[in-house]
């Protein structure tokens, strides 16, 4: 079952897309933790792409799939007409919390916890869009109540 919504690229937007998550996941049976821990990875991914890439400009779109296949949950986010990020370094090499803080750097610890949060995570760029591809397997944990 795929689960579709689409918003604008302001951060006003962000409630809605976290709600939308929330009110899909309730069809799933998952804990409450393990469902706030999905909303705040889509919700950081959106947050990267309304911020950063879509420059909080309301006349760019995103969209947001949920698909259900078996025990895993796959969340799709396309990023249309959006400046280019490729994020390759930063998920294959996360730094510790430790070294963020030691640098004092500003950023990276959102991709950290959607890096250990999900399973996988997958960013494909090209035809002016970025689609991020989160996944998370729960081992015949999921069961479907709708």
């Amino acid at each position: 079952m795929i689960h579709y919504y689409k918003a604008n690229c302001h951060t006003q937007n962000l409630k809605l897309i976290r709600e939308f998550v929330k009110v899909v996941l309730r069809d799933f049976a998952l804990s409450d933790t393990e469902a706030n821990q999905l909303v705040l990875a889509v919700d950081e991914v959106c947050t990267n792409i309304i911020s950063h890439s879509a420059a909080n400009n309301p006349h760019k779109t995103l969209e947001v799939s949920i698909i259900q296949e078996d025990d895993r949950i796959e969340f799709e986010i396309i990023d249309q007409y959006s400046e280019h990020f490729d994020p390759t370094g930063l998920l294959k090499v996360m730094p510790s919390l430790q070294h963020i803080v030691t640098e004092r750097r500003k950023g990276g610890i959102g991709l950290m916890l959607v890096r250990n949060i999900m399973d996988e995570v997958e960013v494909d760029t090209g035809n002016a869009q970025n689609i991020w591809r989160l996944r998370k397997s729960f081992k015949q944990h999921i069961v479907h109540t709708a």
